[in-house]
């Protein structure tokens, strides 16, 4: 079914219509969620939250395309689980102290599979997971994220700055376990 005419009928709240949108899309939708929650549980509850949502916002959605329709529906999944983990005062609970830098040997990262680097952009602290997605994966500049988030700039600077310190560290430790798994 084309996507304008499946959000014509989601928005006549069919719910045959509804529940194919949400086959459709579940599965990507989530995996947006995912990135910022710690467990499968926790993006999963988002992510019905966002479909709540987006299902809600029908009524003043106009469709375009399919690529903005996605962004559209990529946003209000990013802005559940942001305002989930606001609600926790998750972003104040990291200190702020200078970040080391470590080089990282490109063979390492060539050496790890997606699912690999994807559990260890999760193992990050929320703040700096959050921050970290939202600058580059999402593409927002630091004075949006601030926003976004309610802290300043310059801790979303750090909080970024520390997120790929320990990303590295973390890719470091990886590797010397791949390595043992490769040597044995």
């Amino acid at each position: 079914m084309e996507l304008a005419q499946l959000l014509k009928e989601c928005k006549s709240q069919r719910i045959t219509a509804q529940k194919y949108l949400y086959d459709r899309y579940a599965v990507s939708l989530f995996l947006v969620c995912r990135r910022y929650m710690r467990t499968d549980e926790q993006a999963e509850e988002m992510m019905m939250n966002g479909f709540l949502n987006i299902f809600n916002g029908l009524v003043k959605f106009d469709y375009h395309n399919e690529s903005a329709t996605l962004g559209w529906m990529k946003k209000i999944m990013v802005n559940e689980c942001l305002q989930a983990l606001r609600k926790k005062n998750s972003f104040l609970t990291i200190a702020e102290d200078e970040a080391n830098s470590i080089a990282v040997d490109e063979e390492a990262i060539s050496a790890l599979t997606t699912a690999e680097i994807f559990t260890l952009v999760t193992q990050l602290p929320v703040g700096y997971r959050t921050v970290f997605n939202l600058y580059v994966i999402e593409g927002m500049n630091h004075r949006e994220i601030a926003s976004a988030l309610d802290i300043s700039e310059g801790t979303s600077k750090s909080q970024l700055s520390k997120a790929r310190t320990l990303l590295q560290q973390l890719l470091i430790q990886s590797n010397a376990s791949y390595a043992d798994r490769k040597i044995r």
